[in-house]
């Protein structure tokens, strides 16, 4: 079986191979292909991944190419995890959304709506390429903003195109972890969109035993998320959010937050990696080791800004490490296998939630088999939660509106209407500051 990885040169590629490594049944992965913009970051991971296939016979034969469609040719599986306009352009993202007072978050608020409008172009050419290239592919997209982009690829690629995220993944086990259950026994009811849901229960052998958790303070309070938001307020909604939700619940402290830090989260990735791949210029460099050692300060400091904020103190150990690309290879697995397994996915909403339409790409638990990813009956959302879902969604669509028509008053429309951009005049500095910025935003006239 062949898996094409787009953004092939990426940091965190070694660990959707790692756990490539670890399948060792019939119809697993046999040929890897790397594609990325950017030969040297190809170089270096190809490196990594060499050191960490070393010692394991058959492992996955990998190449890599600079050539898309070359890339494309022949793939069973496309995992897209690109970057339009790299880490630089993250950074820039962050900086002209807090330089106007606003969250500037790589999928949040005003930098996920400028991180959007340059990345939705350019995957949908990539999904028109499968379409064309290879058309019995599935597509498991990664890039962010996650839900967003799925949207995009899917009006060419139907639900042949299903975005992963290991948020959910993550929440879901901690919640298993305190409450003293096994996640992969534990069913998780989680709603919403990418980013931006709400676990609103914890099915155990039938039983739901999320009530136990929100009337236990000490042990609500024990974990990532209690410390996070807080136990009264996770109480008082009756549900555990995503900490992406974060961002809404407590964004004055958040901004405050960022725009006191040195450097801004896309600032520092950017730094550090770009020390990772300088570093994998030498020939004698051990690849694996450095990038392991960059990717632990990685997952350490992740949503650092939000956690100080808070109060919350550093990272559990057990929250360190990552979660994606065993989604990623679950979702294969089922579909490749005919292996029916229940995942957190980003699919088309298929009449899921009532308040949104058939084609809105929602995260919700699925029942993936060989036809691909089916989303559970779920209750309705409450009325709170009901009106954030509507009101993100609808600044989706303008931002997919804007990338197809280039039109800057559209564009403008969508900061607008974002609940975490205040001002109709700070939405238009907010365009005018990120097409000033970026090449790629040149489309919006």
């Amino acid at each position: 079986m062949r898996l094409t990885i787009l953004g092939g040169g990426g940091f965190r590629v070694p660990l959707v191979h790692g756990a490539l490594l670890g399948d060792r049944a019939e119809g697993r992965v046999t040929q890897v292909v790397l594609h990325d913009l950017d030969a040297d970051r190809l170089s270096a991971v190809a490196r990594v991944l060499a050191e960490q296939a070393a010692d394991v016979p058959d492992a996955p034969e990998v190449t890599v190419t600079t050539d898309l469609d070359e890339a494309l040719r022949g793939a069973d599986f496309v995992f897209s995890a690109i970057r339009v306009g790299g880490l630089e352009g993250r950074a820039a993202d962050e900086r002209v959304a807090l330089d106007l007072g606003v969250l500037g978050q790589e999928t949040v608020g005003a930098g996920g709506i400028a991180y959007g409008l340059r990345t939705v172009p350019v995957a949908v050419d990539i999904a028109r390429r499968v379409a064309r290239i290879a058309p019995d592919a599935w597509v498991i997209n990664f890039t962010n903003p996650a839900g967003l982009v799925t949207e995009a690829m899917s009006r060419h690629l139907g639900d042949r195109v299903i975005g992963i995220c290991d948020s959910p993944v993550g929440l879901g086990r901690r919640i298993a972890r305190v409450l003293g259950a096994d996640p992969r026994e534990a069913f998780i009811d989680y709603v919403g969109l990418n980013h931006l849901g709400w676990v609103r229960g914890l099915r155990v052998a039938g039983r739901d035993e999320l009530p136990r958790l929100l009337a236990d303070p000490a042990l609500l309070g024990s974990f990532e998320e209690g410390k996070l938001f807080g136990t009264e307020w996770l109480r008082s909604l009756g549900a555990v959010p995503n900490e992406y939700l974060h961002y809404y619940y407590f964004n004055r402290e958040t901004v405050r937050a960022y725009q006191e830090a040195d450097r801004t989260r896309g600032a520092f990735l950017r730094d550090q990696q770009a020390g990772f791949y300088e570093e994998m210029k030498r020939p004698d460099a051990a690849a694996l080791s450095a990038w392991d050692r960059t990717r632990a300060e990685r997952e350490a400091t992740y949503m650092a800004e939000n956690r100080d904020a808070a109060g919350a103190g550093e990272r559990d150990a057990d929250d360190l490490s990552g979660g994606y690309e065993k989604v990623a290879l679950a979702l294969m697995r089922a579909i490749a296998r005919d292996e029916r397994t229940t995942l957190i996915l980003n699919v088309r909403n298929r009449g899921t939630l009532s308040a949104l339409d058939s084609e809105a790409v929602i995260e919700v638990p699925c029942l993936v088999d060989a036809n691909g990813a089916h989303p559970f009956a779920v209750d309705p959302l409450p009325g709170h939660a009901t009106g954030l879902v509507c009101a993100v969604k609808a600044v989706e669509r303008e931002v997919l509106s804007a990338a197809a028509s280039g039109s800057r008053t559209t564009a403008v429309k969508a900061f607008a209407l974002h609940p975490l951009v205040d001002s109709v005049n700070v939405a238009r500095a907010l365009v005018d500051g990120y097409t000033a910025v970026h090449p790629g935003l040149g489309y919006l006239k």
